[in-house]
């Protein structure tokens, strides 16, 4: 080991102590609380601790020892329980307790999460490893009660020395990263309780001898088991990682843009080393061993700002240069609260901050900009969100074409990598009707007191269509203002004024509408019928959910919003029967009481999209659009509302807008059916809409002869598929119901030595090809490495990144019946136990 081995033992022992001093100094009493107690309710098993469940519950940390407000805690436990039966150790099966991420760093702030990993021995039973993983998250559940986010990770004491079987869940990033996680943890990993690391204290240039020597320590008595836990060490960082490593930053940028910014550069910088990658928990243990303070060069947070600075200085890239250090100031400045100045706890935090800031060059007026971030309105989220994103980008596609040039295959499995992309297609994929979530966690309040909407038709010098600004409507306000945003239809922005959170209970609404029927009342209640029906924000998407087609989730259905054929009727007299009062066909004139439709919805993959309609068959193109969406099997909406804004006859155009949707979502999704055709009768035109296993489609019938043209065309047409024309099987009815537009998915169905493999093109088109031999694998990589190294430029979206890639499943039998299951490799598909999607 290290010449001064003993020395480093109380060095090691001395800075863990002062890091965690530092740590507590940042967190909120609850936060201190969970972390202080964390070790106690992991050391003991007893049914009055949080925690608690029943059978044989691993329990005991190596060498936890109660310090005084661990011991008052237990006092009174012990005091409630009538005695200390229950809360003694004989063993120890936990061999530490080690959190990781920004605790005790620069990085650290007061609503920082607290990220934490129980290591144990890979040889206990997997019945028990599950109670031990019941009881972790049952924790984590009474941290939640006190607003701490508490994320406890079980790490088996082999995990870093054989493959990567895990699976992304929640703040586990699966098979995204591997070594770059155990790079990631030896450099930020603070011990709360339990053995020191073996790593630390090795000489710092073994490569691939590193396990033989430790191996040597251990038997020499230099160490013993005992007191001294090996996660292993580093012979490379293979290549294949970096692009995983790149996925998960950006999937972790929605929530914390600013750090994932940092995380992204570095994965680039750490490529651009390859093969010789200088990883920085190497960095860090150098300076750890020749170091008598703990100094700012022991802070994995300023050695990751030294890493990326020497990195993008060197390829001259100075616009990202300066927004790494924005990110960086902003990070750490979260956790600088100006009561705190004279702190000694946060002393060395300013003292940092300030030297940088000097260093840098700052003006007055930028340091005054980022420090006013808790006021930033639109327009500099809007700026700073454009920023970020482009970042983030640029690193992904570096990263890409890093991994092109030296010829990798993705080590991340391939549900890891649908889940992933699939939660960053819904949050940065910019498409039209779309609304872009522009604010991720940058500022606290984007509400405005007054919003503007103004709309300019056909012929002018702008673009015709809706324009929103944030001002009232006076000429002193709105003259030599840009818009914000800009749709050809209102329907979208105030959708994105809503989820952006500009819309507030006590906004001012202002209209200037030139040749639509949309009055100020209607938009008012509009605006509120849109908050009432969606809140903000939801909870993330789950995993199943991201490994499925996307299902419509809450649908809005928005009648005669900016076209009303019913605001025509002044002294008018109106003339109906009980024969013609139908909406869609209404009076002695059969006039549709329909002129626009706009339609809102969240799908399970967390988007939000906005579609409009207008004219005479806005009630047929919304229904067979919004029908599309959903796939066969799908689940109906979980919420459906529709809302009117005509001048008359508003409930009846409702009600029977409403009945006529909720009939056709019945016949889009049932199960035992064929071809189903509704005709409906708009005006006096009659249209016939034809249900599929794999779509919908509408047809004007001029009469009956067109009408069963049509039909006998479709029941000829359902099955034509690009087949081997030797080939006459039929596609599986389950690979139909899962068409969905706008995806690429592939369906492997094993048979005999090969496997048949369906694909759906994002047009529901179909190709089949049958015993197909090779590895799905390899397929499933190169399809992949295709997508993502095409699409990657888009003029006039310089972020722009292909997220949007093929699903892949496997068909399999369960009780007789064909089920589809997410595809995951062989070598990695340990367990039995997926989840069926049907």
């Amino acid at each position: 080991m290290h010449a001064n081995f003993h020395r480093l033992v109380e060095r090691c022992d001395q800075f863990n102590q002062q890091k965690q001093a530092r740590a507590l100094a940042v967190m909120s009493r609850y936060g201190q609380q969970v972390f202080q107690l964390l070790p106690v309710l992991l050391h003991y098993h007893h049914p009055l601790l949080p925690g608690y469940l029943p059978g044989d519950v691993p329990a005991g940390v190596c060498h936890f020892r109660p310090n005084e407000r661990q011991q008052e805690f237990i006092d009174e436990l012990c005091q409630a329980a009538n005695g200390h039966q229950g809360l003694a150790n004989s063993h120890c099966e936990i061999f530490g307790l080690y959190s990781m991420g920004s605790t005790s760093s620069i990085g650290q702030c007061r609503h920082s999460d607290l990220d934490v990993w129980v290591c144990y021995s890979h040889l206990m039973e997997p019945e028990r490893v599950a109670l031990l993983q019941q009881k972790c998250l049952l924790i984590s559940k009474w941290a939640e009660q006190r607003q701490v986010e508490l994320n406890l990770f079980l790490i088996p004491d082999n995990k870093f020395r054989t493959d990567n079987q895990q699976w992304v869940q929640g703040e586990s990033c699966g098979s995204a990263q591997h070594l770059l996680l155990l790079d990631e943890f030896y450099r930020s990993n603070l011990r709360i309780a339990g053995k020191r690391l073996v790593w630390m204290f090795a000489p710092g240039k073994l490569g691939p001898k590193y396990d033989r020597f430790v191996a040597e320590q251990f038997a020499n008595g230099t160490l013993n088991t005992d007191e001294w836990l090996d996660l292993g060490g580093f012979a490379r960082i293979p290549a294949e990682e970096y692009f995983g490593s790149a996925l998960w930053q950006l999937y972790k940028g929605i929530d914390s843009p600013y750090k994932a910014v940092l995380k992204t550069v570095l994965m680039e910088a750490y490529s651009h080393e390859y093969p010789d990658t200088q990883l920085l928990c190497r960095h860090l243990k150098g300076h750890f061993q020749s170091s008598e303070v703990l100094d700012e060069y022991q802070d994995h947070y300023m050695l990751m700002l030294e890493k990326v600075t020497g990195y993008l200085k060197s390829i001259g890239d100075d616009k990202r240069l300066d927004l790494v250090r924005r990110c960086f100031y902003l990070k750490v400045s979260e956790g600088l609260h100006r009561t705190h100045g004279n702190d000694a706890q946060y002393a060395w935090r300013r003292r940092l901050i300030n030297r940088l800031v000097t260093a840098w060059g700052w003006p007055a007026d930028k340091l005054a900009r980022l420090d006013d971030r808790a006021h930033w309105k639109v327009e500099e989220v809007k700026a700073a969100y454009g920023e970020l994103l482009e970042a983030l980008m640029q690193s992904y596609r570096n990263l890409i074409q890093f991994a092109r040039r030296n010829n990798i295959s993705e080590c991340i499995n391939p549900e890891d990598i649908g889940i992933l992309s699939r939660k960053l297609y819904a949050a940065f994929e910019n498409l039209p009707g779309k609304v872009q979530l522009i604010n991720l966690k940058i500022a606290p309040d984007l509400s405005e007191p007054d919003i503007s909407l103004v709309q300019v038709p056909e012929g002018r010098a702008n673009p015709a269509g809706w324009y929103l600004y944030k001002c009232g409507l006076a000429p002193g306000d709105i003259i030599g203002r840009s818009p914000l945003e800009y749709s050809g239809y209102i329907g979208k922005l105030v959708a994105w004024a809503h989820f952006n959170g500009l819309l507030a209970a006590g906004t001012r609404l202002h209209l200037f509408n030139q040749n639509t029927d949309l009055s100020r009342r209607h938009l008012q209640e509009f605006c509120g019928d849109l908050a009432r029906i969606f809140p903000v924000r939801t909870p993330a998407p789950t995993n199943l959910a991201l490994s499925r087609p996307c299902e419509v989730r809450n649908l809005g259905i928005f009648l005669n919003l900016e076209t009303d054929p019913t605001a025509r009727w002044r002294n008018r007299a109106i003339e109906f029967s009980a024969k013609t009062s139908d909406p869609f066909s209404f009076g002695q004139q059969l006039e549709n009481l329909v002129g626009s439709v706009d339609l809102i919805y969240r799908n399970s993959w967390d988007e939000i999209r906005t579609l409009h309609f207008s004219g005479p068959t806005a009630v047929v193109e919304a229904l067979t659009t919004i029908l599309g969406k959903m796939h066969q099997d799908a689940n109906a909406p979980e919420s459906l509302d529709v809302y009117c804004y005509s001048l008359n006859f508003r409930s009846l155009i409702r009600t029977r807008f409403e009945q006529l949707v909720k009939e056709c979502i019945g016949l889009r999704l049932a199960r035992a059916q064929g071809s189903t055709i509704k005709t409906l009768v708009l005006g006096g035109d009659k249209y016939g809409i034809f249900f599929e296993r794999r779509g919908v489609s509408v047809q004007k019938m001029e009469n009956a002869v067109d009408f069963y043209r049509q039909l006998s065309s479709q029941k000829q047409s359902r099955h034509a598929l690009r087949l081997d024309q030797r080939d006459d099987k039929s596609v599986p009815d389950i690979v139909d119901a899962y068409a969905s537009e706008g995806l690429m998915q592939f369906f492997f169905e094993d048979s005999g030595d090969g496997y048949n493999l369906y694909i759906l093109d994002e047009a529901n088109r179909i190709e089949v090809y049958r015993q197909v031999a090779g590895s799905k694998d390899e397929l499933v990589q190169s399809i992949n490495r295709f997508y993502t190294s095409h699409h990657e430029h888009v003029v006039g979206q310089s972020h722009f990144a292909n997220f949007n890639l093929p699903q892949y499943y496997d068909i399999v039998s369960a009780d007789g019946q064909p089920r589809v299951l997410p595809y995951r490799t062989v070598k990695d598909d340990k367990d039995g136990s997926r989840t069926c999607l049907s």
